[in-house]
């Protein structure tokens, strides 16, 4: 064996990828300006909408309400309660368990509101009778209690 060492086949350089910068105009940016109304999703919009009648409830009733907490949710669990066997929950109530820590929970179901809703009027009275409904079963009251204007018009 002499001192050389063998030839190693030489390797191509690797190109740089494409990427969306083919024609040199840029990267491109968002089509909407983050202050104007439409860059806001519809779930921002749906969680405004909750946040609101939420905030309406808790001046209606700011002591009953004081240590409860209101969430959103895509969709209900795919383990229905027993008297929702044949229907879609749109809200349900957890009560709380001092022993465990947990105080008591109404959630709101986004994707089911928001199917049943043909625009945003419709969805903010949807989310407003559901809330209504669970804060008075919470509450152990008729809903016409918790909002006069119940049904939502």
């Amino acid at each position: 064996m002499t001192g050389s060492q063998p030839s190693v086949p030489a390797v191509p350089a690797r190109r740089a990828a494409r990427r969306r910068d083919r024609r040199g105009r840029g990267l491109r940016g968002p089509l909407i300006p983050p202050g104007l109304p439409a860059w806001r999703t519809r779930m921002d919009r749906f969680d405004d909408v909750v946040l609101r009648t939420v905030r309406h409830l808790e001046k209606r009733f700011p002591t009953e309400l004081a240590g409860v907490e209101f969430a959103v949710e895509e969709v209900p669990p795919s383990d229905p309660a027993p008297w929702e066997r044949r229907t879609i929950a749109l809200g349900r109530y957890f009560p709380g368990d001092s022993a465990a820590g947990l105080t008591d929970r109404i959630v709101v179901y986004r994707r089911p509101l928001l199917a049943r809703a043909e625009d945003s009027d419709e969805t903010e009275a949807l989310v407003r009778m559901v809330l209504v409904e669970q804060v008075a079963g919470m509450l152990d009251r008729d809903p016409e209690d918790i909002d006069p204007g119940y049904p939502a018009d």
